[in-house]
């Protein structure tokens, strides 16, 4: 008796990516109702004063004579990279970034000075309105010059086997694009104006710094309704501007966020005052950017952490509890008691017993609360304080090499010596366990090790550990096949958290049943604009007549702010992959490759689009053109998994074995744990050679146990290959695992018949028709064959 099973070729799921940027924090108003910082000053001298000279005030500023005599020093040896020396020199009156490169000068003219707290960047005008960071920054500290790519190379802690590698981008790749990117938090009532068609910019804006307005919105009406009332000598009742005092927590932390936080853009604009959510999508710890135990690892600013922040969930804490609304820190002194205050006005008994609670001695060198909840780390020659406020874990330093503040300051010690005075003071009585168990989970779901995957899941249900854990869980079980990893998102989907609620719906997508449709609607309805576009997406995968035309029009009302939410940014690549994306599920082919071909213009080296696009034209009949794709992508990244995998079933599908074979063994080289590869390679080999088909179909087994094909397929190679006694064990362990899955029974009961075990295949059968009881096809094909077994 033959196999029931036929062995496919699987093809790539698509792939939503979000870019990640910063964007002004002023409402879409025209220009006219700015005034500009230069009005405040008329009533507000002292603000202004302090504002003026603050790093918000000078977030940007022009290259003048006094800014290059003031600020920066040039008398440094040139810096190797990218095959040329760079300098920074003074010519005339300028400030000017040499390149010598295989024999030539190039002059850059310095225009803008970003910074100031710890660095300097620079800015210089290039071809198509681009304003460019340049590849030299300054250090204010150190007084030098330095390679600014190379300092924003990532070194990821190597964990589970499973490598991150990073490197330094060119310096006039698209990110270092001052209009890209950077722009927003450096200037106020900034205009982009992108076009698409000649891609250039014709970038303006109002002021630079971040100005009052910034946060207060336009204030032409403001000014206008000051000067009569005084003019008139009645008190101004009305401001006419958006007034902070009122903000209730959650505003104020809104808006500080904007600029410091790593997230995405879902609005074209934000006002002061409104939701955070409505407005901006945040990146938790799905990004490697962070340690997995939270910690900055990158430049990632501060709401992550916050939103890990057990004051910040308690009470009434936010960004100006502790900073000035010119960003300045209103804690900062020498003095201990005053140094303090910011957190000693809420923990007045740690105060009282500071020697027990820290075992420092009360000194001029004592550590202040900060020190040790809010530790420094440098990234990118920019010093970042942990605004998560959790205590010092030592044991997050030995696993996952994360910085710890012990260690920060006896930087001759190591983290065993700091997790050795814990002991010794009694101090570690579990409060890292919680972390620690939260930090090893992320590290499985990063790296795709799904054993623990119950755990994962049993964390999401109950935010065991937190909203933002349990959102980069989520995120992350996109690459997890498990159908449970469903009711663990119907269960997010009912918190209270907008982040939460966000990933849930995200999750959910592949899932066309009805109750994940009833859910996806009632997400798609939700207060929080984050919440319904995450619904988006996975709700354009259903068939859209199972709706009622009520349901309908939800759904068509949520897929126009989806994708008006990813045009926010017209210069950005990912927008127009993801739109190709929805083009795609909503078969909208055509559509689709403009998308993806848009994205491709925007950004060359970007892969994902041409994989996407190849894999339309492929099941479009254009195989091609589709090859041409792939290629282009493995010419940019020739170890590119996706564009590898998609290459090697392509070639596969027009029957080329040996270029599919080549493909999909690089596939396993870059993630021996991709078990799609390694199961349609077994395929591809098994004719030539069995050995490696048992061995590739077992890899394909490990890598996705929850797949009961692989774990056939590896069954059926060892039958084919004479190793009877193996298949039996792996199909008696696959029945007992899925029941369902009743091609397992099928070859299971077909070897016992070929031996002659007559009652073990009879056996198999009943225990089949039990499980399969509401499958009447599969029981009629069971019920047939252990008729005829009877009978014989």
């Amino acid at each position: 008796m033959k196999s029931n099973q036929q062995f496919r070729l699987l093809t790539l799921p698509i792939l939503t990516l979000f870019s990640v940027f910063f964007q002004s924090c002023t409402s879409h108003k025209s220009s006219e109702e700015f005034t500009g910082s230069s009005t405040c000053i008329e009533c507000h001298a002292k603000f202004y004063e302090l504002w003026s000279g603050s790093h918000h005030g000078l977030a940007m500023q022009p290259i003048t004579s006094k800014f290059i005599a003031n600020e920066i020093q040039t008398n440094q040896e040139a810096i190797l990279m990218e095959k040329g020396y760079y300098t920074a020199i003074v010519k005339d009156t300028s400030l000017i970034i040499q390149e010598v490169k295989n024999e030539q000068i190039t002059n850059y003219e310095v225009i803008w000075a970003l910074g100031g707290k710890n660095v300097y960047y620079f800015l210089t005008a290039l071809d198509g309105g681009r304003l460019q960071t340049l590849p030299l920054a300054y250090n204010l500290n150190t007084k030098l010059w330095y390679n600014n790519p190379a300092s924003a190379i990532r070194h990821f802690p190597q964990m589970g086997g499973h490598n991150t590698n990073d490197e330094a981008l060119p310096w006039k790749h698209r990110q270092y694009t001052f209009n890209t990117s950077c722009y927003s938090c450096h200037v106020s009532q900034l205009s982009n104006n992108f076009d698409l068609a000649s891609n250039t910019y014709q970038t303006n804006w109002k002021e630079s710094g971040i100005n009052c307005e910034t946060c207060h919105g336009p204030a032409s009406e403001h000014v206008n309704a000051a000067r009569l009332a005084e003019k008139k000598g009645v008190p101004l009742d009305d401001l006419k501007l958006i007034v902070t005092k009122t903000f209730t927590p959650e505003q104020h932390n809104a808006s500080c966020a904007p600029c410091h936080a790593k997230m995405r853009a879902i609005t074209p604009s934000y006002t002061p005052g409104d939701k955070y959510f409505d407005n901006y999508d945040l990146i938790t710890l799905e990004s490697t950017d962070f340690y997995p135990d939270g910690r900055d690892l990158g430049e990632n600013y501060t709401m992550t952490g916050w939103h890990m922040n057990a004051c910040a969930k308690a009470g009434e804490l936010h960004c100006v509890t502790c900073h000035t609304s010119s960003g300045r820190y209103r804690f900062k002194s020498n003095d201990l008691t005053t140094a303090n205050k910011a957190c000693t006005s809420c923990h007045s008994e740690k105060e009282e017993h500071y020697e027990q609670h820290t075992h420092h001695a009360i000194s001029s060198i004592s550590p202040k609360c900060i020190d040790c909840h809010m530790p420094k780390t440098t990234f990118g020659h920019m010093d970042r304080s942990d605004h998560s406020f959790r205590p010092p874990m030592p044991m997050a330093s030995l696993e996952f090499q994360s910085p710890n503040a012990c260690n920060l300051c006896h930087s001759n010690q190591d983290a065993k010596w700091a997790q050795q005075q814990l002991f010794k003071w009694k101090k570690d009585n579990g409060y890292q366990d919680k972390t620690m168990a939260a930090g090893r989970l992320l590290v499985d779901a990063r790296t795709e090790k799904w054993e623990h995957s119950n755990e994962i899941m049993e964390a999401i249900k109950t935010n065991k550990y937190g909203e933002v854990y349990t959102t980069s869980f989520l995120r992350l079980m996109v690459t997890l096949d498990n159908p449970q990893k469903k009711e663990a998102a119907f269960a997010a989907l009912k918190f209270d958290s907008p982040l939460i609620r966000s990933a849930a719906a995200s999750a959910l997508y592949g899932f066309t049943d009805l109750e994940t449709g009833k859910n996806l609607l009632k997400a798609a309805q939700d207060e929080i604009l984050l919440v319904r576009l995450a619904a988006a997406l996975p709700l354009t995968i259903f068939d859209q007549m199972a709706f009622t035309p009520d349901e309908q029009t939800i759904i068509q009302k949520v897929s126009n702010e989806y994708t008006q939410s990813l045009i926010t940014r017209p210069d950005d690549w990912s927008a127009y992959y993801n739109l190709g994306n929805y083009y795609q599920n909503t078969g909208q082919t055509e559509k689709a490759l403009i998308s993806y071909e848009t994205a491709t213009k925007l950004a060359p080296d970007a892969i994902l689009p041409l994989v996407n696009s190849s894999y339309l034209l492929s099941v479009n009949g254009n195989q091609e053109q589709a090859q041409l794709k792939l290629e282009k992508a493995l010419l940019e990244d020739p170890m590119n998994e996706a564009a590898n995998f998609n290459y090697g079933l392509l070639m596969a599908e027009v029957k080329n074995m040996d270029a599919a074979d080549k493909a999909l063994r690089k596939v396993l080289q870059v993630n021996n744990k991709n078990a799609a590869a390694a199961y349609n390679l077994a395929i591809i080999v098994s004719a030539k050679n069995p050995d490696e088909a048992i061995q590739f179909s077992k890899n394909a087994m490990e890598a996705a146990p929850d797949q009961p094909k692989y774990g056939y397929t590896y069954a059926f190679f060892l039958n084919q290959s004479g190793k009877t006694g193996e298949a039996q064990v792996v199909l008696t362990r696959l029945i007992n695992l899925h029941p369902t899955y009743v091609s397992s029974a099928f070859l299971l009961a077909n070897i016992y018949e070929k031996t002659g075990k007559k009652k073990q295949a009879l056996a198999v059968y009943e225990k089949a028709l039990k499980a399969n009881a509401n499958n009447e096809q599969v029981m009629l094909q069971l019920q047939q064959n252990l008729e005829r077994l009877k009978r014989n």
